[in-house]
């Protein structure tokens, strides 16, 4: 391996396995191929450190040659098959075995498999120190497996990504698993009926109704299924759900015989949101909108509808500092998106258009002033949140992720030097106005929106305590996109992303 790594000049792509492919190895592998040009790497090898009972090591299936057609015809590059002898010398004493953080590995599959997960650390650490690869794909299926993972990348500052996919299932709806193999037809009807209990569980929290745990158990029972366990968690600290969180883990463990089987669905209010603001000039817009049609998310341009409003009382000379005027005149508007014949976004005020006329540099000296009266906000806030009820959106501004959406997902804030957004304004041909503008006139202008923005007394513009700061002086647009849909893609499951 260490030859072969010498004479390799791409990136890696690993994908490791334990032998016994079957269709959800097979798309680990193809998405590899498919995400991008590295070389992709398969590795098999069946980890001793991971049995806790001799006969199941023993019994594990082993299909080699089957194992290696099918990888070569999927998208491998070479395979990598090495002994115990080989992944754990005797006698070595550099070789560093590993414990699972308790926090993650007591729970779940933790609890009646003891040591395992320090298994799975030890043999991963192990094999990503001999390939040392960029990417590392795993499966949602193990999903605890997948946690504990990130967190050794983590804590060991591996310089790895993980990507993962969502849990492939076969024709009757079970999960794939290489233990599928010794499956009874009754065994495939529990598992099949424990997975389906665990979808309908999905169906009725969709519709208002809370997870019920002993019901469930009751049902399982009836059909003479031996439950390991069946837990409703948070899905990244593996403790108790708590009725506030929107994304919520009900898994559960079930014995088919002398095969043991996992199964685990993703409950969810509402699609999850992700909450991008910063300072005018940092690239929200652009980021925001490339992000959403990437992701395939509805964007949300606050900013727009705070524009929209001013531009609409400025053109009806309305005096907006006499509030019951305002009041009134609020009650009246309606704001608008639609997209366009050119796939952007149209924005519409009271059925008028003005996508344009909202870029001006007239708007943009007198929006931060309009966007701090407190009716203003009050009534774009709540025009944004009824928006947002049913997430799966992406959404852009100055108080977002700390007014708006402060349960978003994921929090971003966006930011650049003065010097950067005002060479990025003058070089922007959607704003003829900033054109026009001497470049130091211009930073003036950022400063003094900066500070409006910040020193406002309603929503000023800060970072949440768990947003993520981006400073992008010296990045593309898409790298800045690119870092971001990594983040979405870390923090969310897959499962949760195409429903």
């Amino acid at each position: 391996m260490e030859n072969w790594r010498k004479n390799v000049n791409n990136d890696i792509n690993f994908i490791p396995t334990m032998g016994n492919l079957h269709n959800g190895h097979i798309k680990l592998i193809s998405t590899a191929k498919n995400d991008n040009q590295n070389i992709n790497l398969v590795s098999i090898f069946v980890n001793p450190l991971q049995f806790n009972n001799r006969l199941d090591l023993k019994n594990y299936p082993k299909t080699i040659n089957n194992d290696i057609k099918i990888s070569f015809a999927n998208g491998a590059d070479a395979i990598f098959i090495p002994s115990t002898e080989d992944i754990y010398p005797p006698n070595n004493k550099n070789i560093e075995f590993l414990k699972a953080p308790k926090e993650l590995s007591s729970t779940l599959c933790g609890l009646d498999r003891i040591g395992h997960f320090d298994g799975v650390c030890t043999v991963v650490y192990r094999l990503l120190n001999i390939i040392k690869p960029k990417n590392l794909y795993l499966g949602e299926k193990d999903w605890q497996q997948l946690l504990i993972l990130k967190n050794l990348v983590l804590t060991k500052k591996l310089n790895v990504a993980i990507k993962s996919i969502p849990t492939q299932r076969d024709f009757d709806g079970i999960p794939l698993s290489s233990r599928n193999i010794h499956l009874s037809k009754n065994d495939r009807k529990l598992i099949k009926f424990f997975s389906n209990e665990l979808f309908e569980a999905k169906n009725n929290f969709k519709q208002g109704k809370n997870i019920n745990l002993k019901e469930i158990i009751k049902k399982l029972s009836s059909e003479k299924i031996s439950i390991e366990y069946l837990e409703h968690l948070h899905p990244y600290t593996l403790k108790k759900a708590r009725t506030e969180d929107n994304i919520s883990l009900l898994a559960g463990a079930i014995r088919c015989g002398k095969t043991r089987l996992i199964d685990h669905v993703f409950l969810m209010k509402r699609r999850p949101i992700i909450a991008i603001d910063g300072p005018a000039g940092s690239g929200k817009s652009t980021v925001t909108k490339l992000i959403a049609e990437k992701l395939k998310l509805l964007y949300l341009d606050t900013g727009a509808m705070y524009r929209a409003l001013s531009w609409l009382l400025i053109k009806e000379n309305i005096d907006y500092k006499k509030e019951k005027k305002l009041q009134n005149i609020l009650q009246n508007i309606s704001i608008a998106f639609k997209s366009n014949k050119n796939a952007n976004q149209d924005v519409f005020i009271n059925n008028y258009c003005v996508t344009e006329e909202i870029r001006s540099q007239e708007i943009s000296s007198i929006v931060s002033k309009i966007s701090s009266i407190k009716e203003v906000r009050n009534f774009l806030v709540e025009e944004q949140r009824k928006i947002g009820e049913s997430g799966g959106l992406v959404a852009e501004g100055r108080d977002i992720g700390t007014t708006v959406f402060p349960d978003a997902e994921i929090k971003i804030f966006l930011t650049a030097s003065i010097d950067e957004r005002a060479k990025r304004r003058k070089s922007d041909k959607n704003s003829k106005d900033s054109q026009e503008i001497d470049l130091h006139a211009l930073k003036r202008l950022i400063e003094k929106r900066d500070f409006e923005d910040s020193n406002r007394e309603i929503s000023p513009l800060i970072k949440a305590n768990d947003a993520i700061e981006i400073i992008t002086d010296g990045y593309s647009i898409n790298e800045v996109v690119d870092k971001i849909i990594d983040l979405y893609n870390d923090k969310i499951p897959k499962e949760t992303q195409f429903k």
